[in-house]
């Protein structure tokens, strides 16, 4: 067994270990509404559910050179946004809104995605997606990096409304199958769902 200070290393090297070793990572599909009107989307692979009393999720936002990125920035600033879940059929449109656009360039424009009107939140969500979720802000955690530039801002949503493609939604359940998640290993390698099986609780 190799043992690893993580102090001991940099903060390239740390991030090499964990994205390689704490896999497959969820997609979060993010949108998000400026100011201006312009609708943003970018995914986050540092992402997962916190509660279900009452529903949340917490998507992890990196900052850039201790500046908020757009999507943290849009959410503190409306309160809002919307998760969508990457799937096999759109993941190639999803890594063309994870290119470097401006706060006022739409990504959905570029990929040729379709925006939808959400029901409770004012941020449109992605047409394509068989999953989307409507949030408002919980809270914004500043966290890491130091103590005047932060590494990143943990978004906490609160769930609002659900939207599910109608293969993908049986009875109160979600058909894997149907929805063929796509998740984020290390580098530029991504993975489907592959075999799954069941294991009962002790």
């Amino acid at each position: 067994m190799i043992s690893i200070d993580p102090a001991s290393i940099g903060e390239r090297d740390n991030y090499k270990l964990m994205i390689g070793s704490i896999i497959p990572r969820p997609i979060a599909w993010v949108t998000t509404l400026t100011d201006a009107g312009t609708v943003n989307a970018a995914p986050f692979s540092y992402f997962n559910i916190v509660t279900a009393n009452p529903p949340m999720l917490s998507v992890s936002v990196g900052r850039r050179n201790g500046a908020m990125k757009d999507t943290a920035r849009n959410a503190a600033g409306l309160g809002e946004f919307v998760v969508h879940i990457a799937d096999e059929r759109n993941v190639e449109r999803m890594n063309q809104t994870a290119a470097d656009f401006g706060p006022e360039e739409s990504e959905l424009e570029a990929a040729g995605l379709t925006p939808v009107a959400s029901e409770v939140v004012r941020v449109p969500g992605i047409a394509e997606a068989a999953v989307r979720i409507e949030c408002e802000v919980e809270r914004i955690v500043p966290l890491g990096g130091t103590d005047g530039s932060p590494a990143c801002d943990l978004l906490i949503g609160r769930i609002v409304r659900y939207h599910f493609r109608e293969d993908v939604y049986d009875d109160g359940h979600i058909v894997a199958a149907a929805l063929k998640p796509v998740s984020r290993l290390a580098g530029t390698s991504y993975a489907k769902l592959g075999e799954v099986f069941q294991l009962e609780r002790p």
